[in-house]
């Protein structure tokens, strides 16, 4: 059995079964992965994929198991290469970071500045996606950390620590009439306006849906962003009222803007890391961490990383 053999199979479950999109990932040929994947099939002395010809169709039932346990074993294989790089290249390495745009735009770049000050000789990496893209990033081990507010806790595979609490307010164009009002904005206020915020999958939208659904209010949502920028454009050009993360409104660049803050309309959010429960994180990873959310120190982290793989175990 051959690690090379493990990349092939699980890269194929990956694809969606599908060998040429496997082979051209892993810059090989089909034929290569077929004949290495029958040889492991042999080997073990079970059939993992179901084929209809020479089409791959499902998996077999040992396969899902087969498959489990090599996605773990090439995980601890890149474990086993991190421990070397940690006593061999002290200094250098590589460090990923998945994340949405509005914690890459607004939460991260002081600790990426004081990171990279630390570690000049670490390439630091910072991938954008949705919580969905992000979680499947680090679960697929593309990255090493996520950094979202939805998303990390629906991937088993992933501990999720919590970093920062945070809420929302309303942006307006100068001189809007809700910046007149002289009481506490309500959401009647805002659902009286065209809306423009966040994709559904982004930022605590969920939170916002239930806060209008509790009031039997129905807001006018007319345009919906992944992007903090692109609503707060449409914003300035009078196309409705922006509700927004907080952190994303900087008055020193947010020229022609009011805020509104909405923190009292809304549940708090809660941005996460998220780390596949079996990773092996090199020091300056954790120090990473450390800058972003002072109280996840080292021990914090290994704490909860063992508490979570527990918690799986049992599951």
């Amino acid at each position: 059995m051959k690690l090379q053999q493990l990349r092939y199979l699980v890269e194929v479950a990956k694809q969606g079964l599908n060998v040429s999109e496997a082979a051209e990932k892993l810059h090989t040929s089909q034929p290569g992965i077929s004949k290495q994947i029958r040889l492991l099939e042999d080997e073990l002395g079970v059939q993992i994929f179901i084929r209809n010809g020479k089409r791959v169709v499902d998996v077999t039932a040992p396969g899902r198991e087969i498959l489990r346990i090599a996605e773990r074993m090439l995980m601890q294989a890149q474990n086993l290469k991190r421990i070397g790089e940690e006593f061999v290249n002290v200094e250098g390495g590589s460090l990923t970071i998945a994340t949405t745009h509005t914690q890459a735009r607004y939460a991260l770049p002081e600790t990426v500045k004081a990171f990279l000050e630390r570690y000049p000789k670490v390439r630091l990496s910072i991938k954008q996606g949705s919580p969905t893209q992000i979680s499947e990033m680090v679960v697929e081990g593309e990255a090493d950390l996520a950094v979202a507010t939805e998303g990390i806790d629906h991937y088993p595979e992933l501990a999720m620590l919590d970093c920062y609490d945070w809420n929302r307010s309303v942006v307006v164009p100068d001189g809007h009439p809700l910046t007149t009002l002289e009481r506490a904005l309500a959401l009647e206020d805002i659902a009286a306006y065209p809306l423009i915020t966040y994709d559904f999958a982004f930022t605590g939208r969920s939170k916002i849906n239930r806060a209008f659904e509790q009031r039997n209010l129905t807001p006018n949502v007319v345009l919906t962003a992944i992007d903090t920028d692109v609503i707060k454009t449409y914003v300035r050009l009078g196309l409705g009222i922006g509700l927004i993360a907080s952190m994303a409104y900087e008055p020193e660049h947010d020229t022609g803007l009011d805020v509104i803050d909405a923190g009292h309309l809304f549940e708090k959010s809660t941005t996460h890391i998220g780390i596949r429960r079996d990773a092996y994180l090199r020091g300056y990873a954790f120090d990473f961490i450390q800058l972003f959310a002072p109280h996840l120190t080292r021990e914090v982290v290994r704490q909860n990383l063992l508490c979570e793989a527990q918690d799986a175990d049992e599951d």
